[in-house]
């Protein structure tokens, strides 16, 4: 199994915390070339870290932040209920952590 989507869309959860998703309302071109940036801004910052190079290592996280901000993975929630923002929460406190423990009992009853 993958990393959970809550029911919603707008959280994946990773090692039990909730990370917010992409603007799912972006166009799909749009969001593969903010995808794109991303992860060449990723690489540069990999690169810059090994070349111990700090000047090359902060641009490359303000690139990584921008492409995150503009993906709305950070920055203003790109949802309009007024719900908070959750992200790096522990999924276990927050209105999610039933939904959260359900998908476990539910592979361990499929398992049997």
């Amino acid at each position: 199994m993958g990393h959970p989507e809550t029911p919603d869309g707008r959280y994946l959860v990773v090692r039990g915390r909730l990370w917010r998703r992409a603007n799912p309302d972006l166009d799909p071109e749009e969001r593969a070339e903010l995808v794109r940036e991303l992860m060449a801004a990723r690489r540069r910052k990999r690169d810059a870290m090994r070349q111990g190079d700090a000047a090359a290592k902060e641009e490359a996280r303000a690139a990584v932040e921008a492409a995150k901000r503009a993906l709305g993975e950070r920055g203003p929630v790109w949802w309009t209920d007024g719900a908070p923002d959750l992200t790096g929460r522990a999924v276990r406190d927050t209105p999610y952590a039933e939904w959260f423990a359900a998908l476990w009992d539910h592979d361990e009853s499929s398992a049997e």
